[in-house]
């Protein structure tokens, strides 16, 4: 069994050695002369449908699972607004809770988010925008027990 692992991790080393390491770019894509666009605050303009999943502390000492759903406005100066629908497996939910933050974007299309949903909670995700800013991917940073992740999709118009 050890000897399958050790094979394991040497093929792992000798592929990397050999096919060296792919770097991506966070936005992934180029302009029509063929430079990285960059990204800014003002990348980040509009309605996004927000899903959340993970894990939080709980009341007890005890660790629950959450999920939810989130309406977030990026104004595209570094500030936002939502409304959130989240639901601990323990906690249960508050519906239609409001909210409100700030945001900064570097040039990489990388990013964070600091907000306060509720007395005494402070949260504070790092982002990726992805797609020319159609979609943001978010891990939750701080509080350092919160393990939540979510998908962001801009909100077409019609």
């Amino acid at each position: 069994m050890r000897r399958m692992a050790w094979a394991a991790a040497a093929a792992a080393v000798a592929a990397i050695a050999i096919g060296g390491v792919r770097i991506v770019r966070a936005e992934g894509s180029d302009d029509e002369h063929g430079r990285f666009k960059q990204c800014s605050v003002a990348t980040l303009r509009g309605d996004y449908g927000v899903q959340v999943q993970g894990t939080r502390p709980a009341p007890g000492g005890l660790t629950e699972s959450v999920i939810g759903v989130v309406l977030r406005s990026y104004n595209g100066d570094g500030s936002f607004t939502q409304v959130d629908n989240v639901k601990g497996s323990i906690t249960g939910t508050v519906p239609d809770r409001p909210g409100f933050g700030t945001y900064e974007v570097n040039p990489d299309c990388t990013g964070i988010v600091r907000f306060q949903p509720g007395p005494g909670i402070f949260i504070e995700e790092r982002l990726v925008i992805v797609d020319d800013g159609r979609e943001i991917r978010t891990a939750v940073m701080v509080p350092a027990g919160v393990m939540v992740s979510g998908v962001h999709l801009r909100v077409h118009t019609r």
